[in-house]
């Protein structure tokens, strides 16, 4: 039988990709915690998408992308020249690729021209909830980032995207934010038995 654990982390650290050991809380292990949390949050969205569907191709792309990213950020600066484009390292083009799919996706609906209220339907949520994540490992990234990698592209576009994602599939329900007014206020304040 396989086992899954290693007992190494026990002293608190992780083994980095090529060699060398970090502690758990380090920047670099916390960012990549966080991009593991937006590839399983994507997961989620691809879950409520019908198999073989446009939206389950274009999910499980990203999901690939993100272990790509996940390897890069992974390796010491020292051992990037190991790591390899489109497998373990960021490349141009995947960027640019997610900047097609939001070009795509941004001609299929109206733009809406107020803020949105996130929620109008589940799989909107959840690419709602989705890009938050991947904004917080653009932000953890940040961190760790070398001058010459493109995963912090790739991240900033990527939150583009689930944006875009969760107002194309919205749609029709779509729900812009309406200016406050004070009646606005008092009425629900009134209304929630204040």
């Amino acid at each position: 039988m396989v086992r899954i654990y290693t007992r190494k982390g026990d002293d608190g650290t992780t083994g980095l990709l090529f060699g060398g050991r970090v502690r758990k809380d380090s920047p670099r292990i916390e960012a990549n915690g966080v991009i593991d949390e937006a590839q399983a949050a994507i997961g989620v969205a691809r879950a409520e998408v019908e198999r073989g569907a446009e939206l389950d191709g274009v999910l499980g792309d990203l999901e690939r992308d993100l272990w790509v990213l996940m390897a890069e950020v992974a390796t010491a600066p020292e051992n990037r020249g190991k790591l390899a484009p489109g497998s373990s390292l960021v490349t141009p083009e995947m960027v640019i690729r997610v900047e097609g799919l939001i070009d795509e996706m941004t001609g299929r609906f109206e733009q809406p021209t107020e803020f949105v209220l996130p929620g109008q339907t589940r799989l909107a949520g959840l690419f709602d909830q989705a890009r938050t994540v991947v904004r917080r490992a653009e932000r953890c990234y940040s961190c760790v980032a070398v001058e010459e990698s493109h995963a912090g592209s790739y991240l900033n576009r990527l939150s583009d995207l689930l944006w875009v994602l969760a107002r194309y599939v919205e749609q029709e329900h779509l729900v812009a934010r309406p200016p406050r007014t004070t009646e606005a206020v008092d009425e629900h304040l009134g209304s929630s038995g204040r």
